[in-house]
């Protein structure tokens, strides 16, 4: 059975964290300065755009939740603009008012969607700055539900103790998006989600999947955390909670824009879904599609109720319900993934090639090697392997966009990577029960097939669609120019 998509009518957040104002500049350029070698840029728009932990509660408000806002500004115009925009979007507004610094202000010159320069208007709020805040937070949250502690390292959260008591105090869960390399301020969060770069500025480095999941239990243990969610670019998301659980989601193919305000992105679902009644994997579930929804965005964006909707409709409607999302991943990423599928009884199928230029007869092959179970891997050849096989001038799309392409097709589950000249490695780890192989030869023309039927499984040859090769295509382009 699916999960049903949350209310997020239902769920009320309260966001506490460092406020800032993106504002950007754009306009043409067209000469360069006879003052200094830079461009001159005729500014036509000027556009405001809350940041930080504004942008947090803005994610929250525009999936439909109810979303209180604190932080710590200054007295003066910036404040008043940053106000004007939440206010205009239902979010309530309980700014602590300084005189001694000026709000934060990030200004960005945009040119031809090109950003030339940002100047960032900012001081560090000190300890004193954020005296008697706390009256302003607590009326925001008699209504519970969940607390953000969005992290800039601005000097709101100087004491990030304090919130997580007064949360606690109040049967809130607390979410945090960590900052700098000391997590035991965090001690007694619910989730924190730091970046790869961020968990291993405090873990050490990561050498391996194996490795990350113990270092994370580590982290668990010594902070008192609930549960740790590492978000890592290209490999996905891997969540690691307190009771020895883990829960790894590849990354959804998408072309990326602009990866600016994800993370914002990704704490503001998980909060508004589990104040939502959403369980925690049903929460990174849905983190996880809004992440891949913000990053095909310029700057600094927010993802709708409507959008989270559909594209989470897209992926249920032809992945089973276990929230393994077609993705491209790393080989020890799927084989954790296989080793979960067959658990589950499922069948595995595994196919190889190059793939460089996706054609017909590509699509048809997919089409009829899926058929022949319930998940099905494509492993790629590495550039270097490309080249070594078709000849100087291969591949046309270097691995990772060959990875974009194949992982957004309905019948492909996972693409990964393989180096050498052949996938017998990677066979022999994963051990699919079918391999399938396109062409007009017998099994025993496939590459790995007494591996697979060493262990008992099954090796099968597909036809393929004719007059379809990418050499050809290639070929054909160059005789056309």
């Amino acid at each position: 059975m699916k999960n049903a998509f949350p209310d997020f009518r239902q769920a009320n957040v309260v966001v506490v964290g460092d406020l800032m104002l993106d504002r950007f500049y754009f306009g043409k350029t067209k000469r360069i300065s006879p003052e200094a070698p830079v461009p001159v840029v005729n500014i036509e728009r000027l556009e405001d755009i809350p940041g930080g932990a504004a942008n947090v509660a803005m994610n929250i408000a525009s999936l439909g939740a109810k979303c209180s806002l604190s932080g710590i500004t200054g007295q003066d115009e910036a404040a008043q603009v940053l106000e004007e925009r939440l206010n205009s979007v239902s979010i309530e507004c309980a700014f602590h008012q300084t005189s001694q610094h000026p709000t934060i202000i990030k200004s960005r010159i945009i040119s031809a969607h090109q950003q030339l320069l940002r100047m960032d208007f900012e001081s560090r709020f000190t300890v004193e700055s954020g005296v008697g805040m706390a009256d302003k937070v607590t009326p925001l949250l008699v209504n519970g539900g969940v607390m953000v502690l969005s992290d800039y390292d601005k000097g709101t959260l100087h004491d990030p103790q304090q919130w997580i008591a007064l949360a606690k105090a109040n049967a809130m869960n607390v979410l945090v998006d960590p900052k700098g390399n000391d997590f035991s301020k965090y001690r007694g969060a619910d989730l924190i989600t730091p970046n790869l770069t961020e968990f291993e500025a405090v873990a050490g480095e990561i050498q391996s999947e194996a490795d990350l999941i113990e270092k994370a239990k580590k982290l668990i243990a010594d902070f008192d955390i609930k549960a740790v969610l590492i978000t890592r670019s290209e490999q996905g998301m891997s969540l690691i909670t307190n009771d020895n659980t883990e829960f790894h989601l590849p990354a959804i193919a998408k072309e990326v824009a602009d990866v600016t305000g994800a993370g914002d992105t990704v704490i503001a679902t998980l909060a508004a879904a589990l104040a939502a009644g959403q369980s925690l994997q049903q929460a990174v579930t849905l983190a996880n599609v809004a992440a891949s929804i913000v990053v095909s965005k310029l700057g600094t964006s927010t993802v709708s109720e409507p959008e989270l909707f559909a594209e989470y409709q897209r992926h249920q409607g032809t992945r089973q319900s276990d929230h393994s999302f077609a993705g491209a991943v790393t080989v020890e990423q799927l084989k954790i993934a296989v080793d979960q599928a067959k658990k589950r009884g499922e069948k595995i199928v595994f196919t190889n090639g190059c793939f460089d230029i996706l054609h017909a007869g590509h699509v048809s092959y997919l089409h009829q090697a899926r058929a022949q179970g319930d998940r099905l891997i494509v492993a790629i050849n590495s550039d270097e392997s490309v080249t070594k096989l078709k000849g100087k001038g291969r591949p046309i799309n270097t691995a990772d966009r060959r990875q974009i392409v194949l992982a957004g097709l309905a019948d492909v589950d996972w693409v990964t990577v393989f180096e050498g000249d052949t996938p017998e490695d990677l066979l022999r780890e994963i051990q699919p029960d079918i391999l399938v192989k396109g062409g007009d030869y017998d099994k025993k023309g496939v590459v790995g097939w007494e591996i697979v039927e060493g262990y008992g499984g099954e090796v099968r040859v597909m036809g393929l669609t004719e007059n379809c090769s990418t050499t050809a295509i290639v070929n054909k382009i160059h005789q056309d120019r």
